[in-house]
């Protein structure tokens, strides 16, 4: 695809029909991404109670290294969708190289310090004493992938902010049908237990980088990555913050929550921690699907927005609206009716972990529909430059209510406080979403009108 055919696809085809065009990719990579930690959460639960909860403490870590890769690549690849729609392809392909260079150099000073605090990081991060030797375990591989993982992100969001989803959604399926195929060989047949989980996490994760880079490199019509092309600069590390702020407050508060929440459910043991690990990986798996949506959505929004197209957005994000909470609400409904027959698939032989978990997760089910409200318009304001609105919307159902509501409610009702503070948190944030978008959306509707006259 040239450039002039990408522009004129971006900006005035059918937004019904190139909004899924886009997002179905998306929604397949984004589920194979939840798929490595779904899919270890499952194997490893066979092992014992004490790894299934080890996996639910390096969620955290797993969390903060894809805030610092979103942080990057979202950051930079909504600033690359602004740039083609304005036409500035120099400046683009800048931009694409000095992004990815960027995480590779985070990722190793990521991987540097957590294999030389292994340990302290793994207690910090909330590990009780039974735990810890899983967890450390599970860490120790977990760092030594940073790099590559924070890599892989860049060039997933660079790609699919060009217009290649399906291309993206290849590299992305290859390393998740590799770690389904991995983990019960590595933990059960080569008796490697936690460690093995780990290993085949990283090695899928490995693969995918290396699949999107060629790919990256070797279709004529995609930005490639050049080192004589690594620009940093004052306006590209401002456009990428202001993108990318969101990314990074709602995946390093997820990160930062996930360590409360194991001091918060903690002191009610094992299984506590194990069932509220699976109930997370079981939610994050239903909002890939929503992330995965909005990110379809995430390039159109900005391409158009850099090409004064304000109509389309506006178009573009109420029609993501009514499929997103549509589409999220059949989600809920289906989790909440089979929650009791979905925990028993990872914890059959624990019914306490299946009976915390249960009721957590059905308590959650009846705030997804304003999960794809919230996640949606704060989608919206990332891509047209509303930094502050969308790292609002982001740190608010993940940081700002959440956190101080595990602290509270831990304390004063116990596991019931534990397994009903994110849907309180939703309700607080889609109030404040509410009232952050109003003059967002106003601001557009009056460009759209005054670009129509």
């Amino acid at each position: 695809m040239t450039q002039d055919k990408r522009y004129h696809m971006m900006t005035e085809s059918d937004l019904h029909r190139l909004i899924p065009k886009l997002a179905v990719p998306t929604i397949i990579s984004m589920l194979v991404t939840s798929v490595y930690n779904t899919a270890d959460t499952y194997f490893v639960s066979k092992i014992s109670t004490e790894a299934s909860a080890a996996v639910g403490i390096i969620f955290s870590l797993m969390a903060l290294i894809q805030a610092l890769g979103f942080a990057v690549g979202i950051g930079s690849s909504t600033y690359v969708s602004r740039l083609l729609g304005e036409k500035k392809q120099e400046d683009a392909d800048k931009a694409v190289s000095t992004a990815f260079f960027l995480a590779l150099a985070l990722g190793t000073v990521f991987a540097a310090v957590g294999l030389t605090f292994c340990t302290p990081i793994v207690r910090l991060l909330g590990a009780i004493e039974e735990v810890e030797p899983f967890a450390v375990d599970y860490a120790t591989y977990i760092f030594l992938g940073a790099p590559f993982m924070m890599g892989l992100y860049v060039l997933n969001n660079q790609m699919r902010a060009q217009g290649y989803a399906l291309l993206s959604m290849i590299g992305i399926l290859s390393g998740g049908i590799l770690n389904i195929a991995l983990d019960p060989l590595f933990i059960f047949t080569f008796g490697w237990g936690i460690k093995g989980a780990a290993i085949a996490t990283v090695i899928s994760q490995f693969l995918s980088f290396w699949i999107l880079f060629f790919l990256n490199q070797y279709k004529k019509s995609t930005i490639s990555v050049r080192f004589r092309a690594f620009r940093p600069s004052v306006p590209f590390f401002r456009e990428m913050l202001r993108g990318g702020a969101p990314s990074l407050c709602r995946q390093g508060l997820a990160s930062l929550s996930a360590v409360v929440l194991n001091y918060a459910a903690g002191p009610f043991g094992a299984v506590a921690l194990s069932a509220m690990s699976i109930v997370n990986r079981i939610v994050q798996l239903i909002n890939s699907v929503l992330i995965g949506f909005g990110q379809g959505f995430l390039p159109v929004c900005g391409f158009n927005f850099g090409a004064k197209r304000y109509d389309r957005v506006l178009d573009a994000y109420r029609f993501c609206i009514k499929v997103g909470v549509v589409l999220i609400s059949v989600f809920g409904v289906i989790t909440f009716f089979s929650a009791e027959t979905v925990m028993t698939w990872f914890k059959a032989d624990d019914a306490e972990v299946i009976e915390i978990g249960t009721a957590a997760l059905r308590y959650q089910c009846f705030t997804l529909p304003l999960q794809a409200a919230m996640m949606l318009s704060q989608f919206l304001c990332q891509a047209i430059g509303y930094g502050t609105r969308a790292s609002l919307i982001a740190m608010g159902r993940q940081g700002l209510f959440l956190i101080p509501l595990y602290w509270i409610f831990s304390r004063t009702i116990g596991v019931l406080g534990v397994q009903i503070a994110q849907p309180c948190s939703d309700v607080i944030t889609a109030v404040m979403t509410f009232l952050l978008l109003r003059t967002v959306y106003k601001k557009l509707n009056d460009k759209a009108k005054s670009t129509n006259r």
